[in-house]
């Protein structure tokens, strides 16, 4: 790499555009979607896709909502040949879904895109040809007359053979490539001269595609382009500005999202931004963030996880884990912090009547879009107590006292910090058992009897039988109530060394409907250190009792 001063590379120009309206703007309604993985996006496979996988996901396109859909290029092989010829043949293409073909500007390649779209009910034929300064200069060694003159005659030809196709509904789409790097004012000169040809109306109009070929600038300069490019070309309302943004620089998206601010009516993309080099725009992360500000994007991504698999198999392509919305690990949280504000956003809506969605680094609902929260939170050795808390709750509908959630914490940070792994929740689960519920020394209590005696101020008295340090013994105590009892118990024994601090339970919303889970906090005489214990027990009086024992065993472990 060169230092400063660099010399091999120029910052392009910015746009003089000092009255630009589209900062001020916002996204109200969906663009119209194309569709573009069946040709851009098959092109940038390693190994194209089949008839057979271009059907299948051509097919999921059409589920989807896209009405638009750019099939190929069928003057460029037999097999994009065929498969369009198939969809046609076999029916395959809806009335209300205009079915797209890219060619350039070249005579024997338009004739065959005709033949190829004979018989389809709507099509638009996307002419285009490259005209930045630098394809002008080192590819084709042609004039700005000249580049403009394919496009004229390329405009014509098409116009010549509308009428010579049975498909129905022939429209017209042109491209000036590599738009961002033309000269703003001759890419409106072209433009304006195929426009000349086509005639487009208000009812039947052309469309402008507006290609950031290579992204070369910031997303702003692109916007600027768009709505410098709206202001200036003829009869606003005959034409259709559509973007077709790339991600060189890592940033189609928001390229794309200032692009409809400064005007822009259609967008062409890709599910998962598949394409060339660094990928197009993706299309799924555009309507998405529409959604998540209220806007309907009009394509139906509820089943998100389905259509990665399609995406997948079909081009051999892999979604990556940090995907956004799509990626495996995009709903999930090791953080601790992050962990305890989900959790408590979580527990927050479930007590709200309010419709909005609002939980703490969660800008979805994870549910809308086909997603789970399982994943959410998976556990590490940076997780926090909430995150634990959190997996326990929602997978064994175990609801730990907020006071417990640092201790059990830290037995599992220490577990995956022991293992140098990410917990799932049967781990998580299992260090719980094997914490608080499996403790079985140096106390065990094997049998019990309780007489509740209503007329005495300690009604309820015990003689619990039971095992410590290996010595069977029989104690005897009582109390306002059987945890009480048992204590007393202890202490009459000389085995109290604690003070009860706290006792709770609750039902388990989790498996077996008849099982409850008991809580109990005990605090160390001599330094006042805390001990939680817990059980699981159908009977709700044997589980306070059982989870004393917990926290007694853990107090001397």
């Amino acid at each position: 790499m060169e230092k400063d001063p660099i010399k091999k590379y120029v910052p392009y120009p910015v746009i003089d555009l000092p009255d630009r309206t589209w900062p001020g703007n916002r996204i109200e309604h969906a663009p119209i979607w194309c569709s573009v993985d069946l040709r851009d996006g098959n092109q940038a496979l390693p190994i194209p896709m089949t008839v057979d996988e271009k059907t299948e996901l051509f097919e999921h396109l059409v589920k989807l909502g896209f009405k638009e859909i750019e099939v190929g290029f069928p003057s460029a092989s037999e097999t994009e040949f065929r498969f369009l010829r198939n969809l046609i043949e076999e029916n395959r293409i809806p009335e209300d879904v205009t079915v797209q073909c890219l060619v350039q500007c070249r005579e024997h390649l338009i004739r065959r895109t005709f033949e190829a779209l004979d018989g389809a009910p709507n099509a638009i034929v996307h002419f285009y040809n490259s005209t930045n300064p630098l394809q002008r200069r080192v590819t084709f060694n042609l004039s700005k007359e000249e580049i403009r003159d394919i496009a004229v005659k390329g405009a014509q030809l098409c116009m010549e053979l509308k009428d010579s196709t049975s498909c129905r509904n022939v429209r017209f789409q042109y491209s000036p490539e590599s738009f961002t790097d033309t000269e703003l004012e001759y890419s409106l000169e072209v433009c304006e001269a195929v426009k000349a040809v086509i005639a487009p109306t208000p009812d039947n109009p052309l469309i402008l595609n507006l290609p950031a070929t290579v992204e070369l600038f910031t997303p702003n300069v692109h916007a600027d382009q768009i709505e410098w490019f709206c202001r200036n070309i003829s009869g606003r309302e005959s034409v259709l500005i559509s973007l077709h943004t790339h991600n060189d620089r890592g940033t189609g998206v928001a390229a794309t999202e200032l692009g409809l601010m400064a005007g822009a009516d259609r967008v062409e993309g890709t599910l998962f931004g598949n394409g060339e080099r660094t990928g197009n725009l993706d299309i799924v992360t555009v309507a998405l963030n529409m959604y998540t500000q209220g806007v309907d994007p009009n394509l139906d991504l509820s089943d998100l996880p389905n259509t990665r698999e399609i995406y997948e198999r079909t081009t051999r392509m892999s979604v990556h884990e940090r995907h956004p919305y799509g990626g495996d690990l995009v709903f999930t949280a090791f953080s601790g912090s992050h962990q305890d504000a989900i959790k408590k956003g979580m527990d927050a809506r479930a007590k709200s009547d309010s419709p909005l969605w609002q939980v703490p680094y969660l800008p979805i609902d994870c549910e809308d879009i086909g997603r789970t929260y399982q994943a959410i939170i998976r556990i590490n050795s940076q997780s926090g107590k909430g995150g634990v808390a959190y997996v326990l709750e929602r997978t064994y509908g175990i609801q730990m006292p907020k006071p417990m959630h640092p201790e059990f914490g830290n037995v599992v940070t220490a577990l995956a910090d022991d293992q140098s792994a990410e917990l799932n929740s049967l781990q998580i689960w299992e260090a719980f058992e094997h914490e608080y519920l499996k403790r079985s020394s140096p106390l065990e209590l094997v049998d019990y009897d309780i007489d509740h005696k209503p007329d005495d101020v300690h009604s309820v008295h015990m003689s619990a039988e039971v095992v410590f340090e290996g010595e069977k013994r029989v104690l005897q105590g009582s109390g306002n109530g059987p945890i009480a009892a048992f204590v007393s118990a202890l202490d009459s024994g000389g085995l109290k060394d604690f003070n009860l601090q706290n006792y709770s339970q609750h039902s388990i919303s989790r498996g077996s409907a008849a099982d409850a889970v008991s809580f109990v906090e005990i605090q160390r005489s001599s330094d006042k250190y805390s001990f939680w214990g817990a059980s699981i027990d159908s009977n709700v009086e044997n589980g306070g009792l059982m989870a004393l024992v917990s926290a007694y065993n853990r107090l001397h472990a």
